[in-house]
């Protein structure tokens, strides 16, 4: 029975998605490995290395629904070897001998990591996918409520006005950064490794930079200059560009929690027919989408512990660090894979923007959220930094005495004659003091070239 959470029939379909699961299942893996067997095989013997006849007989037999993944994972346990029984299986099922070429010149850690590096591969367009699908829904948020005014929060208090739109554009800013890092890693992180035992090639000879540099090309994957066998930084960034991204989503999905608080009810998760937020109290609508995103960023970032802890090899190959890898990383993605998912399929269903809540909010303090404004105001006639002290003095005598700041300022001596009550009234209107938050959204819009973005 399954006890890992991602594995669960009672967790499973929350931290984990099914391609994402897929990709990193046994099966797959597998399948990696013997393709850069295939692969190797192939190049071999153009290469004059290996049989022609070899090289078919191994090619055909590289399927792993030819394997028996139970017998493979006993005889691994059993040999302490997680390779040797998948090469020992495939020269079995090859005909005539020819399974004496399999594996030929290569070691262990060769195929794992580049067979792991295909898997990444696959992973990568999820990704990619994922993001720009989630940028997509949350452009069109950003678009309908880029004049939307409402409060925006410094330190967990009110600041001043801002637009809806314009926060969500922030969100949409920072996944196009995610978009081109991603992008920009691609070259160094597409890379495999057919080195040999200790990295420097000498089962091949002469020809192992055209033997590696062919088989990986075949692969689609580049070849390195040097082995990377005890050197995780291709890894590591891997594992940093996903956390990256789970930080960003993990940090909206607890703005829309805490927007989603009764005291502020801003923004809501959409309620789906069925959709249940307590066992016990009927009325409750939680942002349970939003609970999850956030817990699984956090898995996620703990994540990058362990391959940190994994780029400490010693030598030339290190098992102890190395091992600590096929567990991290693939749970690394899988998570993401979750992750990426269920944002999406919240955005997909709708948030619910309380738009007449946002405006409320704006005069829950009376006034003072425009105290920046007035301040400036009076500048022209005080200084800056004097206009600032008046202003902060009246503006803490309006939250003592619970007055509003309008009444505060035309109480006030020191300020008498310094604007009308038309212009005090036009100073405090928070829609209008929202910069140039309209501009900007307009600007995240629009694609390099200057022109919209399509429209989803």
């Amino acid at each position: 029975m399954p006890s890992h959470v991602t594995e669960s029939r009672i967790y499973g379909g929350v931290y984990s998605d099914p391609e994402f699961a897929a990709i990193f299942c046994d099966g797959n893996q597998v399948q990696k490995w013997l393709d850069v067997e295939r692969a190797l095989a192939l190049t071999q013997a153009q290469m004059g290395l290996i049989p022609h006849e070899a090289a078919q007989e191994i090619a055909r037999r590289t399927h792993v629904e030819l394997f028996d993944l139970e017998r493979l994972g006993r005889e691994s346990r059993e040999t302490g070897h997680i390779l040797i029984p998948t090469i020992w299986a495939l020269a079995e099922r090859c005909q005539d001998g020819w399974g004496e070429y399999v594996h030929y010149g290569v070691t262990t850690q060769d195929i794992l990591d580049t067979g792991l590096v295909l898997q990444i591969a696959e992973a990568w367009e999820l990704v990619l996918a994922r993001l720009r699908s989630i940028q997509a829904h949350l452009l069109a948020l950003a678009r309908k409520h880029r004049r939307t005014p409402m409060v925006a929060r410094t330190h967990g208090q009110h600041a001043l006005p801002t637009t809806f739109g314009y926060k969500v554009a922030v969100w949409v800013d920072e996944i196009d950064r995610h978009l081109q890092r991603l992008d920009e890693a691609r070259a160094r992180v597409m890379v495999g490794n057919l080195t040999g035992a200790v990295g420097t090639m000498a089962s091949f000879g002469a020809q192992g930079f055209e033997i590696q540099r062919r088989t990986l090309a075949s692969l689609g994957l580049g070849a390195p200059r040097t082995s990377w066998h005890s050197v995780r930084d291709r890894i590591l960034e891997v594992g940093g560009l996903l956390v990256q991204c789970a930080v960003t989503f993990g940090r909206i999905a607890n703005e829309i929690y805490h927007l989603q608080r009764t005291e502020v009810d801003e923004v809501r998760e959409g309620n789906a027919p069925g959709k249940i937020g307590s066992s016990t109290m009927p009325h409750k609508q939680n942002p349970s989408t939003a609970d999850l995103i956030s817990a699984l960023s956090r898995l996620i970032r703990a994540q990058m512990v362990a391959l940190t802890d994994a780029a400490f090899h010693l030598h030339e190959r290190d098992g102890t660090a190395w091992r600590i890898e096929w567990a991290a990383l693939p749970e690394l993605f899988v998570y993401t894979g979750a992750l990426l998912a269920r944002m999406d399929e919240m955005l997909a269903a709708g948030l619910d923007v309380r738009e007449q809540r946002m405006r409320d909010n704006l005069d829950l303090l009376g006034g003072l959220i425009l105290s920046e404004r007035v301040m400036l105001a009076l500048g022209g006639r005080f200084g800056k930094q004097t206009a600032h002290e008046l202003v902060h003095e009246i503006s803490m005598e309006a939250r003592r005495h619970d007055v509003p700041f309008r009444d505060a300022l035309l109480k006030d001596e020191r300020l008498r004659g310094s604007f009308t009550p038309q212009a005090l009234e036009d100073l405090l209107d928070p829609v209008t003091y929202a910069g140039l938050a309209v501009e900007m959204v307009d600007r995240v819009a629009c694609d390099a070239t200057g022109h919209p973005r399509g429209r989803s």
